[in-house]
């Protein structure tokens, strides 16, 4: 089967050097294999983030670099119905239970701790609502009380056994459910989160190749169950360097001045903004 790959930013602000070694490594793995595909995917289910001007401007600036797509971009908007055709899957088997914890709340309960339980980064929400008798359930639904999907990674784990992912720069993986706990699914006010819904559309666009920053390795053990749980097939995964600035901040879309956009009207040319990304993306492919 020819590469499949996908580069897919969220339209909530300008793309910077970073998006641009994202996407050219996506588009230059599609365009190594004979009949390679390279899409591009709009992820902008949080609304509340979404500028709608920056759909325009994210594929104005992927084509002034010659970094064209094929088809027509997917927006995730669009796929409502795909992600809960999906949770209803898994709620049906209970391996999802709804939250009502609020962020607040679940600091709170990691103060009360004496170890809260650890990921890579930050603790991981600690199971206050795992275990609720289903009559206090139903109650906080009656009440209209807002809620997450959470998945129920122990037992998913269970269910899935042993599973394994292949990143082509960094090796192989085993699974570890644990590293990010119970995370969100979907919540009341979007219907999905980042989570299922990158699956699930990684397997509609039929994906290949998952080629995406090395601060999204964590992520990979948690989508690797879902498509287990979901009977998806596991693409392969690239996980590669990240891009900072002068002093050692990874790139972000708040810091303007890094902008496509405003190397262009410096009057950098597209060859010229490749090459500031290629030293780190040669190495990945």
């Amino acid at each position: 089967m020819p590469v499949r790959t996908r580069f897919a930013p969220s339209p909530t602000g300008p793309l910077h050097l970073g998006h641009i070694l994202a996407a050219q490594i996506a588009y230059s793995l599609a365009h190594k294999s004979l009949g390679g595909v390279f899409l591009l995917r709009h992820e902008d289910i949080d609304g509340s983030r979404v500028r709608p001007e920056f759909y325009h401007r994210i594929e104005q600036d992927l084509q002034w670099l010659g970094l064209d797509w094929h088809g027509t971009p997917l927006r995730q908007t669009t796929r409502s119905s795909a992600y809960a055709a999906a949770l209803d899957c898994l709620r049906q088997r209970s391996l999802v239970y709804p939250c009502f914890c609020t962020r607040r709340e679940i600091q709170q309960e990691w103060a009360r701790m004496s170890t809260a339980p650890q990921g890579p980064q930050s603790p991981i929400y600690p199971g206050t609502c795992k275990n609720l008798a289903a009559r206090d359930v139903q109650t906080k639904l009656a009440a209209g009380m807002p809620y997450a999907w959470r998945l129920d990674s122990q037992l998913a784990h269970e269910i899935t056994g042993p599973l394994t992912f292949d990143d082509l720069r960094l090796g192989n993986f085993t699974v570890d459910p644990a590293l990010l706990g119970d995370v969100v699914l979907a919540r009341k006010d979007i219907g999905s989160a980042y989570h299922l819904a990158v699956v699930i559309d990684d397997d509609f666009q039929q994906i290949t190749h998952v080629t995406r920053g090395e601060d999204l390795l964590t992520s990979t053990h948690v989508h690797r169950l879902l498509q287990a749980l979901l009977d998806l097939p596991a693409p392969r995964y690239l996980h590669h360097h990240l891009m900072h600035d002068a002093s050692g901040k990874r790139l972000a879309k708040s810091n303007g001045s890094l902008s496509i956009a405003s190397f262009r009207e410096s009057g950098l040319t597209p060859t010229q903004i490749i090459a500031l990304t290629a030293p780190s993306h040669l190495d990945c492919i």
